[in-house]
């Protein structure tokens, strides 16, 4: 059973907590796509701070066909926002690597820029980025790692598809975006076309260990497996450990 208000409500604290802990006058800055992840987000953040302290990115590359849902989440919170169209910075990158991109290198790209765009806002307006990712998509690494994968604080990355879409019908956002087919915003595909499972069965599986085909159970497990350093420390070398070993 998830309780959705008695975990809105801790997660509401964890937020003012984060805030007075690393930066009490500080701002929240979210990059808004018009899905539930980003609505929730946000709207965790306005009611833990204020929306005042809240500052929306609406980041679309060229045309955007659903950029309306990213205002219409604006408009819903009462926040500030910039939208930066990042169109001019991912071709003229593009244009400028001395050698042919891969297709994964495009499709990961607009997110980094995203993700570059998101911390030139924090840093000239007093602000922390929020990470937007849920726990669904973290485990099977359906997330650009230094793109929508990074932040300084995450609410939403211990909590499934089915529990955010709860969030965010307690929190009164218009279901329109809790309920909006989840996209990466890239591809021009859903996320569940592009992993080929629902978030109902990956959800299921996460939260019970229930699954009822084998093929997606190993599927879901293979990607965990290849994608879970995108959730641990860099790795970091320490000559002091190296050394003590080559004396013992």
């Amino acid at each position: 059973m998830f309780r959705a208000e008695q975990v809105k409500d801790a997660c509401v604290r964890w937020i003012r907590d984060f805030f007075r802990m690393n930066g009490p006058d500080c701002n929240a800055v979210v990059g808004i796509s018009g899905g539930k992840d980003s609505s929730v987000t946000a709207a965790l953040c306005v009611e833990a701070l204020g929306r005042e302290r809240v500052i929306g990115v609406l980041m679309p590359n060229g045309v955007q066909s659903d950029i309306d849902s990213a205002q219409l989440l604006v408009d819903h919170l009462g926040i500030r926002y910039f939208t930066v169209n990042i169109r001019e910075a991912v071709q003229g990158l593009q244009g400028s690597l001395p050698f042919t991109l891969s297709e994964q290198t495009k499709i990961n790209l607009p997110a980094r820029i995203r993700m570059a765009t998101l911390y030139a806002v924090a840093q000239s307006h007093n602000g922390r980025v929020a990470n937007t990712c849920n726990l669904s998509e973290d485990w099977v690494g359906y997330a650009t790692r230094y793109g929508d994968g990074a932040g300084d604080f995450s609410p939403l990355s211990r909590l499934t598809v089915r529990e955010v879409r709860a969030l965010g019908t307690l929190l009164g956002l218009p279901e329109r975006l809790v309920r909006k087919p989840p996209s990466d915003g890239l591809t021009g595909r859903t996320d569940e076309e592009n992993l080929g499972f629902t978030y109902e069965t990956l959800d299921r599986y996460i939260r019970t260990g229930e699954i009822d085909d084998p093929e997606t159970r190993a599927r879901i497990d293979r990607l965990h497996a290849e994608n879970r350093f995108k959730l641990l420390p860099m790795p970091v070398y320490d000559p002091g450990i190296r050394i003590a070993l080559s004396e013992e």
